[in-house]
């Protein structure tokens, strides 16, 4: 697998967990504080891997009609996609602010 996650321990996931869900009430509003982080940390745009293809990562969404599904819109071969940010790789070291997607992946999981 090319993701590559970053290694963050436990006590920084649970930091950055808290930073981007504080004063939020419900899951919405959790997703929300994850999107806003995502948006403010990584620079767009820089290559990913979807399903092992490269592609252009231009900006960040919720995804419909669920908006506690953060979605990286995605340039390929002239179209755009959204991609559940979860599924990005990356296909060398991973882009500056990518920590966020991890703490993001933390927090779907319950941890």
């Amino acid at each position: 697998m090319r993701r590559r996650p970053t290694a963050l321990s436990c006590s920084t996931l649970h930091r950055m967990i808290e930073e981007a869900t504080v004063d939020a009430y419900n899951d919405e509003e959790q997703a929300s504080g994850f999107l806003t982080m995502i948006q403010d940390h990584l620079p767009c745009s820089f290559t990913a891997l979807v399903v092992g293809e490269p592609v252009q990562v231009v900006g960040f969404d919720f995804g419909e009609p669920y908006e506690t599904i953060v979605m990286a819109v995605c340039r390929r071969k002239g179209k755009r996609y959204k991609i559940n940010v979860t599924t990005l790789e990356w296909p060398g070291p991973p882009p500056q602010g990518a920590e966020w997607i991890e703490a993001y992946r933390a927090w779907l999981r319950g941890t």
